[in-house]
């Protein structure tokens, strides 16, 4: 058998480069058991960070939001805004110190965290799914397993480069380089197609 991995690709002018950030984290997505906003919340109060939250609630959410979640966002540090318009995700993303990906399922791919590299932000997120095959380890963000481990990787995102991390997005993510995948893996079936059988 004979297969391809191609990553999702995104253009390159959606997400404006910004080479220096504000002092705060960011989380961006639907409020969702498996997104772990309440874990997002619980690392940027432990590590004493502003956490900006842009995050829509589908209706068979609502429950968990009341419940577990509106609680938890009565805090000095906790700034939500729900859902935000595609110039304010820019700003939101571009401008944050890091993005917080917290997951707790197996995530197929996480638009956000190439959104968040094209911006120049750092991630730090966590072990599933897609993960260890989006962020480089120690140079586009963290990948940890737990809240302890993420706190300590948000004391680390300073010593990464924000030029760096705009750089794989161009080099991995951008939609110029899926195009020239799909390319390169329909050249190869035509390839293999056309190449002469060998006789039984």
């Amino acid at each position: 058998s004979w297969f391809a991995t191609i990553y999702h690709g995104m253009p390159k002018d959606d997400c404006e480069f910004h080479a220096t950030s504000s002092n705060y984290l960011a989380f961006l997505g639907r409020i969702s058991p498996e997104k772990r906003v309440d874990r997002a919340i619980e690392i940027a109060k432990r590590a004493g960070i502003e956490i900006r939250i842009a995050a829509k609630v589908d209706k068979v959410d609502q429950e968990y939001f009341d419940t577990r979640i509106k609680p938890l966002l009565d805090h000095p540090l906790v700034n939500y805004t729900g859902e935000i318009t595609p110039r304010e995700k820019n700003e939101l993303l571009g401008n944050a110190y890091a993005v917080l990906f917290p997951i707790d399922w197996p995530e197929p791919f996480g638009l956000v965290m190439i959104e968040a590299m094209a911006s120049g932000t750092p991630v730090i997120a966590y072990r599933h799914g897609s993960v260890p095959e989006v962020v480089d380890e120690g140079e586009t963000g963290f990948i940890v397993e737990n809240i302890d481990e993420a706190v300590i990787a948000v004391e680390k995102v300073a010593a990464l480069s924000r030029h760096r991390c705009r750089q794989v997005f161009e080099e991995r993510f951008s939609s110029e380089r899926m195009t020239r995948d799909y390319i390169d893996v329909y050249q190869s079936i035509i390839d293999r197609a056309q190449r002469p059988k060998l006789a039984a």
